[in-house]
């Protein structure tokens, strides 16, 4: 659906591209992954959806009273080719590195190993120095390569797990074994209930603090199933009780002030099984507007 032409109504797409001047300047990446999912998914890409669903929405917000014009620009750096084929990391460095340095990296995914390529590429060799924070309803720890082993593996080539925490994990989602795996390498991890019990954004700043500890570098990792699964149709490992669509928004929009974030993705979306009214990639949509109000607002 194509929305109405009204100049005095400029959709949030047009922030794609736009002058940059004055601005703090965002970049957008679309890494497609699927071929490793535990869960089998449709090959659609989910990065085309999220920036068609921008049309949706203006570039004001009304409870910050700001224009997302006047504070960022976004630069469209389009989508790795393959990235689950050989060579996909590789890809992913070439083009998270094309063009101007930014304030901040938004990655659109893609399953969860879309983390592993994009955090690899930009941390290289320096991965050590750089903090993970995960808003998930899994720990990401299995064996194996897939779109749930990518914190294991990133671990296995050198972050320090002292400086990862993981945000909104789920009952009956998880095992015992990889609790252990997560505990063994200093993982903080918060439960649902934890994170409802000190409040989302209240959580999102403390592990903020754990992952940026000594001002690092961090990337925070958004997988959708960390919501409620009504909410989240297209996200096939969704599970109910998870949080809000109105507390992923005032997270993400904390995420994104933070100085600390240099990357944000957005994952495990299948937009071939989302419902009719596309509400999964239209809150990935609306996220990426939040995050990019939070970058717009940094000191």
């Amino acid at each position: 659906m194509t929305a109405s032409s009204d100049p005095q109504w400029p959709s949030a797409r047009s922030l794609l591209g736009a002058p940059r001047e004055g601005r703090r300047l965002v970049g957008l990446t679309g890494i497609s992954t699927y071929h490793t999912s535990v869960t089998p998914r449709s090959w659609h890409a989910t990065p085309t959806a999220v920036r068609e669903a921008l049309e949706r929405y203006s570039t004001w917000s009304y409870s910050e009273q700001v224009d997302l014009r006047d504070l960022v620009a976004v630069d469209d750096r389009g989508d790795v080719f393959d990235p689950d084929a050989e060579g996909g990391t590789e890809r992913t460095a070439t083009l998270l590195a094309r063009g101007p340095d930014v304030a901040c990296h938004l990655v659109l995914g893609g399953d969860n190993a879309a983390t592993w390529h994009a955090l690899t590429a930009l941390g290289g060799d320096d991965l050590a120095d750089w903090g993970l924070v995960t808003l998930d309803a899994h720990l990401d720890l299995r064996d194996g390569v897939s779109n749930g082993s990518p914190v294991r593996q990133l671990l296995e080539q050198g972050l320090d797990g002292h400086h990862v925490v993981q945000v909104g994990l789920a009952d009956f989602s998880n095992s015992p074994a990889y609790a252990r795996r997560a505990a063994d390498a200093g993982i903080t991890t918060w439960s649902r209930d934890q994170v409802r019990a000190r409040g989302a954004v209240a959580a999102i700043g403390d592990a903020l603090a754990i992952a940026g500890a000594d001002g690092r570098p961090v990337y925070v990792d958004v997988d959708l199933d960390v919501a409620d699964r009504a909410i989240v149709p297209g996200c096939p490992a969704a599970a109910p009780g998870g949080l809000s669509a109105d507390e992923l928004r005032h997270v993400v929009r904390a995420v994104g002030r933070d100085p600390r974030v240099r990357a944000i993705d957005f994952t495990e979306v299948d937009v071939g099984r989302d419902s009719a009214d596309e509400r999964t990639v239209r809150l990935v949509a609306l996220l990426v507007l939040e995050a990019l109000v939070g970058v717009g607002g940094r000191p």
